[in-house]
């Protein structure tokens, strides 16, 4: 089932409404979405398995090409899922224990295919209990996983996600671009609209998330058409 996600208050999350589809059912969503926006790769966090519990592997291919969120820890945690082509795969700052665990999860899925997610409450790193990040800043963090071959990040921070108040990471986002110039930056989490999306192109973000925006209809084809064409 899919989910409305609002302020990282994951007790709290109830089926999503969406102006794609008439019910909550994941897979008929992605295709409504697919089939209606033109885009295809998708980004879905797997809550159970980020929160410890079994996840739901059986789901993840049928949901096409996804960026997939599975709570990874170690490296030990791609194994049975490397195989499945349609998959990119997000290391979350909540879920990998440490530098050293990260490189493990490079080593095995490969640049190309892994995604370091700078997870953020309120600003602050979302740091995963017992992971050995040394410094606890968000530029030190990014600067570390770059450090260890990391060439895509997501900027998120989850106190904002279904909000609409904006991302709150726009000077993170400029730091990020103007130091590292060649990383692949997608920022997210309480997008209010289309002026949103152009102010983080102009920044330097390589990608936007959206969730509640598309859904609800605030950002639709039309925009999105519109934006694309002009370079976003």
């Amino acid at each position: 089932m899919a989910v409305h996600a609002v302020g990282g208050r994951r007790d709290q999350y109830h089926p999503i409404r969406s102006v794609w589809q008439a019910t909550a059912d994941p897979i008929a969503l992605a295709r409504s979405i697919r089939e209606g926006t033109g885009l295809q790769t998708l980004y879905v966090a797997d809550l159970d398995a980020i929160e410890g519990r079994p996840d739901h592997a059986a789901f993840h291919g049928a949901l096409g090409p996804i960026w997939l969120d599975a709570g990874l820890r170690h490296r030990k945690d791609l194994d049975r899922f490397l195989d499945r082509a349609t998959l990119d795969f997000v290391a979350g700052l909540e879920s990998v224990n440490g530098p050293r665990s990260l490189a493990g999860l490079l080593e095995a899925a490969g640049a190309d295919r892994l995604i370091f997610s700078l997870d953020l409450d309120d600003g602050r790193p979302r740091i995963a209990p017992g992971a050995d990040w040394p410094g606890v800043d968000p530029f030190s963090i990014v600067a570390q996983a770059i450090d260890l071959g990391v060439r895509r990040l997501i900027l998120l921070d989850l106190r904002r996600v279904g909000t609409g108040r904006g991302i709150g990471t726009e000077e993170l986002l400029s730091e990020i671009r103007a130091r590292y110039p060649a990383a692949e930056i997608v920022a997210g989490g309480g997008i209010r609209g289309m002026e949103d999306l152009r102010s983080l192109r102009d920044r330097g973000a390589s990608g936007v998330l959206i969730g509640s925006a598309l859904h609800d209809g605030r950002i639709g084809p039309t925009e999105l058409d519109a934006f694309l064409s002009s370079g976003g």
